[in-house]
């Protein structure tokens, strides 16, 4: 890694201490729901059809937004609801208004399968903020990833159908029913790519596809080995695989046709901005925390190890949680152990993201490995 970078890093990592002294909360995940309409093979959370977990009730997630309220200046929160697949939710739209008429943004994460017309115009006079949709491949490896046959088409449908929407919102014209819009009703929007073994060969094709759709940006992440994941050695790349998948990224950015970037997975060495927006930070449990299904309380919903720090249904306010428990989150130097102790980037990487620690605290895996 040449001087530059390092140098870039360090000013990078000063003042990231700084924005985050303090550990504000600025985007908070909630899974709304454990029920999924999909059976994706790489699901951290094996989510089912049926989930032995029932749906959480919005009031219950109330609470820990009140708590939030009370403490902090919401406008600067973001709720990211996720799943499952949180458009099985009937009553969505009225989780998120109420979101909404607190003061605060809110936005899902869907694989596209329930986004029709008329749900994505309910969705938007609930005043929702953003949305992500999946595409992991093209036709076949798209349907085989997400287990249903016709998902790449619905996928791709939800995708042209709301860009179309924030094209005519920028614009200023009619488009789905509405008849006055402003530049801000446009939804921030993009679309993620677990990248694996058979959709690599499908990039290149696939940006094809989401640029002529109209979409500005695209997050692209690799699966890490946990939950139904482990079943499907289809999934995880070679050394070669993933760094092409860094070239494909580094050449897509110079392109400038879309935004592309690699997900928050892990510290890249000499890849490090080349790839991604920023430098890497693991921002789960500094600014990013998470109310899941069954109540607990935690960071990055991505984190399926034991690392939760408390309960809304054991009567633990969430704030006083986020204040008092994130410890192992926010101070990481247990992380310096075994080969991380080892590692002369260290000081930059901080021991990798939380999600690829398991229970034990012991390492799944390195990306900088992946590319050594």
């Amino acid at each position: 890694m040449g001087i530059r970078k390092k140098l870039a890093m360090e000013i990078a990592r000063s003042m990231y201490k700084i924005q985050t002294s303090g550990y504000p909360l600025s985007q908070l995940f909630w899974e709304c729901t454990q029920r999924c309409n999909f059976a994706c093979i790489h699901c951290g959370s094996d989510c089912k059809v049926d989930s032995h977990i029932k749906d959480m009730p919005f009031e219950d997630f109330r609470k820990a937004l009140e708590s939030i309220r009370r403490e902090s200046d919401v406008s600067r929160l973001t709720v990211n609801i996720t799943g499952g697949e949180p458009l099985v939710r009937k009553d969505l739209e009225v989780c998120g208004r109420a979101i909404y008429d607190m003061g605060i943004a809110w936005g899902i994460v869907t694989n596209g399968w329930l986004l029709t017309e008329d749900r994505f115009r309910s969705l938007l006079k609930a005043g929702i903020h953003g949305m992500t949709i999946s595409l992991d491949g093209i036709g076949e490896v798209h349907d085989w990833m997400r287990g249903r046959k016709g998902a790449y088409e619905r996928a791709v449908d939800a995708i042209s159908m709301v860009c179309r929407f924030n094209q005519a919102a920028m614009q200023s014209r009619p488009c789905l029913g509405f008849s006055a819009l402003k530049p801000t009703d446009a939804v921030a929007f993009d679309v993620v790519t677990c990248v694996n073994k058979r959709s690599l060969e499908q990039l290149q094709e696939l940006k094809e596809v989401l640029v002529g759709s109209g979409v500005k940006r695209w997050r692209l992440f690799t699966i890490f080995p946990v939950g139904r994941a482990l079943e499907y050695p289809e999934l995880q790349m070679d050394r070669e695989e993933f760094r092409r998948l860094m070239l494909f990224i580094k050449e897509t950015r110079k392109e400038g046709l879309i935004d592309a970037e690699y997900a928050c997975e892990g510290f890249l060495g000499d890849y490090e901005g080349d790839v991604r927006n920023h430098f890497f930070t693991c921002q789960a449990g500094i600014t990013v925390g998470s109310v899941l299904a069954d109540g607990s309380i935690s960071a990055c919903a991505s984190i399926r190890s034991d690392y939760t720090q408390g309960n809304i249904y054991d009567g633990d306010d969430f704030m006083e949680v986020w204040k008092t428990r994130f410890q192992p989150y926010r101070d990481r130097t247990w992380m310096y152990k075994d080969a991380c102790a080892k590692c002369k980037y260290f000081r930059w990487c901080q021991g990798g993201a939380m999600h690829l620690r398991d229970s034990d605290g012991n390492l799944i895996f390195c990306h900088l490995d992946r590319l050594k």
